[in-house]
């Protein structure tokens, strides 16, 4: 069940993203948020630092294992290939996504990587997509300026 107090967690956690895009995700086991991760790409310089693969890491510590069958994400972007991909590896129950990705998004918008496995991972987009695409236009507004 979708639970919209936790895309309220990620979206005020995207807002902490500082230089990189804001993009926000939550983490939740046992309807208790697990962990939280924003981008911090442009931060640390490195490619791989997206909400998403941190906020997998830091959920992996926390139950000690790298399955993650019982969690949901929920994140303000939907995510790329290299997200998608971990997130599928992991074997998430559930992913929640606010703004669609028509350029990267790899769980249904641009490409559904769950097609290339016998993934179980359910995915629904568009959860307070408003309020997600508003922090992302403000914020490609600012760096354009």
């Amino acid at each position: 069940m979708i639970n919209t107090d936790f895309m309220d967690a990620a979206i005020q956690i995207a807002l902490q993203s500082e230089r990189d895009i804001p993009v926000g995700a939550v983490i939740v086991h046992n309807n208790q948020i697990l962990a939280t991760a924003c981008n911090r790409k442009e931060r640390l310089q490195n490619p791989t630092r997206h909400a998403e693969m941190i906020v997998i890491e830091e959920a992996c510590k926390k139950l000690n294992s790298w399955r993650l069958e019982e969690c949901e994400l929920y994140v303000t972007l939907e995510p790329c290939p290299m997200c998608a991909w971990a997130i599928i590896q992991s074997r998430i129950k559930s992913v929640y996504f606010g703004s669609f990705d028509s350029l990267y998004g790899a769980l249904g918008s641009k490409l559904d990587l769950r097609i290339l496995t016998n993934s179980k991972t359910k995915v629904i987009g568009g959860i307070k997509e408003n309020e997600c695409n508003i922090l992302l236009r403000e914020y490609f507004e600012r760096i354009r300026k």
